[in-house]
């Protein structure tokens, strides 16, 4: 019986050794991907394999979507789309280093490839680190065609660490540093975010290990602050975390308290009790904790984006010491203007003054504008990357870039283009301080607009608010966590009335989704099941907070509608639009006209006139109108539509048009105390595209009932002719004042930007003429008087025109 089970036994074995490498050969196990490296040295190692690269091709497509290419064996080649899963699609974008897929798409939907079809009948689980860890048919075994080869569309988030954003090796390494945190030692610094001093710590498996200070520099510090959001470093006490440690080993062999006969302590027990005491501020954590060594020596240049890419030593498997006579690394950071709220810091720092981000949808983002002679102008993205992108970020109070971002991606800008082909080495103070090429018409558009994505801080403000009873994520009632005098927190609603766009927008930005689509009042069609009390009232925002609770509002809650159905709510979105008005057309075009009042009926109807028209002697007279025309772009990342549907709007049958907006501009004319001296509005007219840039279609014509907005790209023209374009001044006496035109007044329609939309000129009118000088948008805008001579005025004048009747 022995005999006969040995020979079995045997003969199992061997059939075993024969089978094994052939199975290994067909498809390879998901295990093999989280196998630890063997640090043990073979006589003749064999050749590295060749890496596995990926990148997405095709068109149309976005930055993140596209047709799977893989290089294997020197050759690039696609993927079938047979038994195409997202779980692939996953596996994929982490590749190319996103965090996760949002679809796939099949049947060559981003075009044909050509080449090899790689892989067939791919079957991942998704937690692949690698698309060749898959089952599959094997490599380039396909019955398939290139009208089959699959796509994916990945959420545009970068995991940290990815530098490239084009073709990403795939690597299989678990030595790789991704994820960096900063543990607090003081107990204050625990409770206060953002947290800017502590040991540095590096994600390890299912924990966190540290990094030796054997060599640690400056230059190491300054990478691990800006890629927690910080702009700069600072000096960190290095002796006061030799005493903690020092004191955190004593703990254990700490003697006993003596005390004497009479009932006293000893001067030695007064001296250990009086080291126990210590005020709240500076309270310490003194438990013993044995330190996990991943990093025996860090060597940066201090240029890097993120810890990965400085030259690393990580600890042998088999050292009997990982950090001989050393402690963990501790760093401390100075955080930008917008970040110093906690923490207790009395040096601020400046930020700069003539570089801003615009369009983006979340604090540190945006695309790069730069100001020269008082005219704000964009950055060509040729040669744009990380270390130029890192400047720009470090200068408007962020840490290091996360993403240097090309075409576009945060919308056109408008005006000049000032740089290109920047060339930052990294430690610039300023953009403005690096190597820039001359900008020429043929080598550079808005479509090649430059933008950003900046490392932010952690400030936790996400974890006070919630938005509940949406369809979406993206929607729903407002809460927001409060506390009792006895410290027990719950969650609670806010008031909707007076609730708007603005405190949306702040609302929104705190959730970390995006802009505002819509702010409302009244919530009564989403889910009530629930509901809580209200316990916030009166918010009232300017738009630019970080968190509801930087807003003005009631210190009592007074709401004269407190039903859930009342409740503040909104409608987040990751895009939106963004309209500018043309300042210079304005300038061009201005002029003064006397219209006689029997020309005048349907403007009067309107309200297009200053009120003393409604004494004048209809239809003999007339009355004088400053015209100009009115060219507003999109320059956002979403249509600006009306906030009203079509069944609400308004017909007016004197000029056959719908009004789709109750107020869509202000025009006034101020004098130098800023109070209005003649005024005028534009309703909604014909919300339409006149004209788009090349490549974009029109979608919006108000002909026939048509749809109303303005598409990305294109932009809404009011002609200097058409009704109510215009400022009665039949009541202005001569002097100089303010011309100013504001879009969207009521912020009814939610924008990226409602800084850009006001425009200011100088006027100056001497009861026969008009001159507009100085036209600007925003905060570019500076007062400047005109010269009283004409003589001197006449080289600064553009489109003067008499037009009298």
């Amino acid at each position: 019986m022995d005999k006969s089970r040995y020979k079995q036994q045997l003969a199992f074995s061997l059939l075993l050794w024969f089978w094994l490498p052939y199975c290994l050969t067909q498809t390879t196990p998901s295990n093999t991907a989280t196998s630890k490296p063997t640090s043990t040295p073979t006589p003749s190692p064999s050749p590295r394999p060749e890496r596995l690269k990926v990148r997405l091709a095709g068109y149309p497509r976005k930055h993140n979507e596209g047709r799977i290419e893989l290089f294997y064996k020197g050759e690039w080649g696609t993927i079938c789309d047979d038994d195409f899963t997202i779980a692939n699609a996953h596996v994929l974008c982490h590749h190319l280093g996103f965090v996760s897929a949002t679809g796939w798409t099949h049947s060559a939907k981003y075009g044909k490839g050509q080449g090899k079809i790689w892989l067939d009948n791919v079957q991942c689980h998704g937690g692949e680190k690698s698309i060749e860890f898959c089952k599959s048919r094997g490599w380039g075994n396909s019955d398939c065609t290139h009208d089959e080869d699959a796509g994916v569309v990945c959420k545009d988030e970068r995991i940290p660490g990815f530098v490239d954003s084009n073709v990403i090796d795939a690597q299989v390494d678990e030595n790789k540093v991704e994820e960096v945190r900063l543990r607090p030692v003081v107990g204050v610094a625990k409770k206060k975010l953002p947290i800017t001093e502590g040991v540095v710590e590096v994600k390890y498996k299912d924990g966190w290990a540290q990094i030796c200070d054997a060599g640690w520099t400056a230059k190491n510090t300054r990478v691990v602050c800006g890629m927690l959001g910080f702009p700069h470093e600072r000096k960190v006490n290095k002796n006061f975390y030799k005493r903690l440690k020092k004191r955190a080993a004593e703990k254990v062999s700490r003697p006993k308290v003596n005390v004497s006969a009479g009932g006293r302590q000893t001067p030695k027990a007064k001296a250990i009790t009086k080291s126990k005491q210590s005020s709240p501020g500076k309270r310490l954590y003194l438990e013993r904790q044995k330190n996990n060594f991943l990093l025996h020596s860090v060597a940066c240049t201090g240029t890097e984006v993120h810890l990965a890419a400085c030259p690393l030593e990580f600890n042998k498997p088999n050292a009997t010491s990982s950090c001989a006579g050393g402690m963990p690394a501790v760093i401390s950071c100075m955080p930008g203007p917008l970040f110093m709220q906690n923490s207790g810091l009395k040096k601020k720092l400046k930020i700069s003054t003539n570089v801003r981000l615009k369009g983006g949808a979340k604090v540190g983002e945006g695309r790069v504008e730069v100001l020269k002679d008082n005219v704000w102008g964009t950055v060509c993205d040729d040669r744009w990357n990380l270390l130029s992108a890192s400047v720009v970020c470090r200068e408007l109070g962020f840490g290091s870039a996360k993403e240097a971002l090309t075409g576009a991606r945060m919308g056109q800008g408008m005006g000049p283009i000032y740089m290109n082909e920047v060339k930052c080495l990294g430690q610039e103070r300023s953009i403005w301080d690096c190597p820039v090429k001359n900008i020429t018409s043929e080598n550079c558009q808005h479509s090649e607009d430059a933008a950003v994505r900046c490392n932010v801080p952690y400030m936790g403000l996400e974890t006070s608010i919630r938005i509940t009873g949406g369809r979406t994520r993206y929607e729903g009632r407002v809460e927001v966590l409060t506390s009792d005098p006895n410290g027990t927190q719950s969650w609670g609603l806010i008031c909707g009335e007076n609730w708007s766009t603005k405190e949306a927008m702040v609302a929104c930005r705190q959730l970390g989704l995006g802009y505002a689509n819509q702010g409302l009042q009244e919530t009564w069609y989403w889910d009530s099941s629930n509901v809580t009390d209200m316990v916030m009232s009166g918010v009232k925002c300017t738009g630019n907070e970080m968190a509801l609770s930087q807003c003005q509002y009631h210190k009592t809650v007074s709401c004269q509608r407190a039903a859930a159905k009342f409740a503040a709510g909104v409608i987040c979105s990751e895009t939106a639009s963004d309209l500018v008005l043309n300042a210079s057309l304005v300038e061009q075009t201005v002029y003064i006209e006397d219209r006689p009042l029997h020309m005048l009926y349907c403007a009067a109807e309107e309200d297009c006139l200053s009120k003393s028209a409604a004494k004048a002697n209809w239809p003999y007279g007339h009355r004088r109108l400053l015209r100009f025309s009115s060219q507003i772009h999109n320059i956002g990342r979403a249509d600006f539509k009306p906030k009203a549907g079509r069944h609400s709007w308004v017909w007016h049958a004197c000029h056959g048009h719908y009004h789709s907006m109750d107020i869509f501009t202000h025009y006034d004319l101020l004098n130098a105390n800023g109070t209005k001296v003649a005024e005028g509005h534009k309703a909604s007219f014909c919300l339409e595209d006149t004209d788009c840039q090349e490549g974009i279609s029109k979608r919006y014509e108000c002909a026939n009932f048509g749809d109303q907005g303005i598409t990305v790209g294109c932009w809404d023209l009011y002609r200097h002719d058409i009704d109510c374009q215009w400022i009665d001044i039949t009541d202005v006496k001569p002097g100089n004042y303010i011309m100013q035109v504001v879009i969207n007044p009521n912020y009814e329609v939610a924008e990226s930007d409602f800084t850009n939309n006001a425009m200011k000129c100088n006027c100056k009118y001497d009861g026969h003429r008009i001159w507009f000088h100085n036209c600007h948008i925003g905060k570019q805008w500076k007062a400047v008087r005109l010269p009283d001579n004409d003589n001197d005025t006449k080289c600064t004048l553009i489109g003067i025109f008499d037009h009298l009747y």
